[in-house]
């Protein structure tokens, strides 16, 4: 069996932190998801990069393959030691149940024996009945695994579901159930304060000061993938709408993201703020009501 270098996987250094590891493999699942991905070999790279995710981003983990690691290059010969098993399980580690898709070097590290239910790898067990699978929308932008449990026969099992990025509300999902077929499942994202994901689209309304949207401005705007730079054209309304192309939810072809423009405007706490806007009543002589109400047509 051959070592597998899971910071190389993911394009970061054993110094990484939680952050950096998690930026690098939204990239890295985004450049080779097999969906939208020309690279060679995209699917098994893709599966390279969830596996190393797996490791690096649960602390006790990623300290026992740190640990094992030390004297290893990827490619080279490995076996785990005799006792590792044991060590690990009495460090506090969790292992898998029903692995599918990943490799033989991390079976042998973290799957194969039973654990205890109720989390894995800092996700919540989740129950298949009812047919659905809850995840957030950060999650279902990035790609994750969750570990569910399903009902065969009488019997609770535990199985462990990919959710690959870019998954939508009401996504059916079918997941292998030891060889004896499939089990559907629909996604179900819970509700986000920020982002309301409209199929691949993501809107997001966006805080905007009555100057701003008079004179124009440019301002930080988060997306799924990171903050960009937006500009408001002078002159925008409440409600009007600006797309970032591409800033929705991964895919052939990608979402976008929708920035609804909302005015804010402050209060007159002062009299120095309360003779500003004496100012501008004057000057604007503006009647925001005029040709209001509509007569129907």
């Amino acid at each position: 069996m051959q070592f597998k270098d899971y910071y190389a996987a993911l394009g970061v250094t054993r110094g990484a932190d939680a952050e950096e590891i998690k930026r690098a493999y939204r990239k890295q699942a985004r450049k080779y998801h097999p969906d939208v991905s020309k690279e060679k070999n995209a699917e098994e790279k893709f599966k390279d990069v969830q596996e190393a995710y797996e490791v690096l981003r649960d602390a006790e983990k990623r300290a026992a393959y740190d640990q094992l690691g030390r004297d290893y290059r990827s490619g080279q010969q490995f076996r785990p030691p005799p006792d590792w098993e044991q060590r690990f399980s009495q460090s506090g580690g969790q292992r898998f149940h029903d692995i599918n898709g990943f490799s033989d070097f991390f079976s042998s590290l973290f799957g194969g024996a039973a654990g205890p239910a109720g989390e894995a790898n800092g996700h919540p067990e989740a129950e298949a009945e009812g047919g659905q699978i809850e995840v957030t929308v950060e999650e279902a932008y990035a790609g994750t695994r969750r570990r569910v449990t399903i009902h065969d026969n009488g019997r609770a099992r535990l199985v462990d579901v990919q959710i690959p990025p870019g998954v939508t509300d009401g996504q059916a999902l079918r997941v292998g159930v030891g060889g004896r077929g499939a089990l559907l499942l629909r996604v179900k994202l819970r509700s986000h304060p920020t982002f309301i994901p409209q199929g691949k689209d993501v809107h997001v309304e966006l805080p905007v000061a009555p100057w701003e949207a008079a004179l124009g401005a440019k301002v930080a705007v988060p997306t799924l993938g990171g903050t960009v730079e937006l500009t408001i054209p002078a002159g925008a309304q409440a409600g009007q709408k600006l797309r970032l192309r591409g800033r929705g939810f991964p895919g052939a072809p990608a979402g976008d993201q929708f920035v609804v423009i909302k005015l804010v405007t402050p209060t007159a706490e002062t009299p120095q703020a309360k003779e500003a806007y004496e100012r501008m009543r004057r000057e604007f002589n503006f009647n925001p009501r005029a040709g209001w109400p509509k007569e129907p047509v």
